[in-house]
C-alpha cells in the first residue's frame, strides 16, 4: 500500500545555466508530495498504518524542510533545477524513511519534477 503527505516551503534560486529569466534570483512557493510504500502493520501504536503520518512530517521536516524553508537553494545544490533539487531531497530522505517511493517537488501548481525509486536505483 502507499500513503502520501505534503509540506509546503519557500526558497530563491538562481540557475546559472539557463539563458533565460531564471538566470536571475527569484524564489517559488514549493510543494513537496512524499510517498512511502509498505505492508498495513498488525498490531502496535501503527496497527492498520503504513507509517504515521506524524512520522513522516518528522523526518521531512528535519531531513529537508529545515534546510531548505526561507534559503537559497543554491546553497544546497549548486545547480539547482526541480530535477536535481528532488534527487538531492530523496538522497537525504532515503536513509531515514524505510519504502520511499515517490517524491513529487512542486516549483509551481503546474510544473513539477517526479523521483521515483527505481530512478535512483543507479544513483543521482
Amino acid at each position: 500500500m502507499r500513503v502520501r503527505k505534503a509540506f509546503s516551503f519557500e526558497a530563491a534560486h538562481v540557475l546559472p545555466n539557463h539563458p533565460g529569466k531564471c538566470s536571475r534570483l527569484h524564489g517559488h512557493s514549493y510543494r513537496l508530495d512524499v510517498a512511502v510504500d509498505g505492508p498495513l502493520h498488525d498490531s502496535g501504536p501503527s496497527a492498520g498504518m503504513v507509517i504515521d503520518f506524524d512520522a513522516i512530517a518528522e523526518i521531512v521536516q528535519r531531513e529537508i524542510i529545515e534546510r531548505v524553508d526561507h534559503q537559497s537553494l543554491n546553497d544546497v545544490v549548486e545547480n539547482p533545477t526541480s530535477e536535481l533539487v528532488a534527487a538531492w531531497m530523496w538522497n537525504r530522505l532515503a536513509p531515514a524513511l524505510p519504502g520511499l517511493a515517490e517524491l513529487v517537488l512542486w516549483e509551481t501548481s503546474s510544473a513539477c519534477a517526479v523521483v521515483t525509486a527505481n530512478d535512483m536505483r543507479g544513483g543521482a
